[in-house]
């Protein structure tokens, strides 16, 4: 696996991109969906990676910095024929390791409830995430999660 800047013009990161956002306007209430679409990703306050093997696109990730000290995942999702094969964990490790080097203090994320979410927040938790209040300019709601990972902490623990 490697991880490589996205590349907007890539059919297969585009295609993958529609499913995602498909996917999540599915499982979600509409006012609870706050995936970053095509424009979104491209932001400058967003870095877009995407994991392939060879030819073939395994998933894609993004981080938000919300502040000097403060970053968000944004929009993780692996293609659904290489779903358990450590795909977004690897993303995730990369991320991590990248917010660190920007020396965040807190990475943060959004995400949703129900069946279709529990990968996720499984995965998440596995890294350390504990749930936490609404942050940036998010609304609680009974749909909604909030996660956070102290990165202080966890800088101390590399050490």
């Amino acid at each position: 696996m490697e991880i490589r800047q996205a590349d907007f013009s890539s059919p297969q990161l585009l295609n993958l991109l529609q499913q995602h956002l498909s996917g999540m306007q599915e499982n979600s209430p509409p006012e609870s969906v706050y995936a970053l679409d095509f424009s979104g990703l491209q932001a400058p306050d967003v870095s877009f990676w995407a994991v392939w093997e060879g030819e073939q696109l395994l998933g894609f990730g993004a981080l938000k910095q919300l502040s000097n000290t403060h970053g968000e995942i944004k929009s993780m999702r692996t293609h659904h024929a290489h779903l358990r094969r450590g795909v977004s964990a690897f993303l995730l490790r990369h991320i991590i390791a990248l917010a660190k080097q920007r020396r965040y203090q807190t990475l943060s994320l959004e995400t949703g409830s129900g069946k279709a979410f529990l990968p996720a927040i499984k995965l998440y938790r596995s890294f350390g995430f504990v749930s936490c209040g609404a942050f940036s300019d998010y609304q609680q709601s009974s749909f909604n999660q909030f996660m956070a990972l102290d990165l202080t902490a966890a800088q101390r623990c590399d050490r």
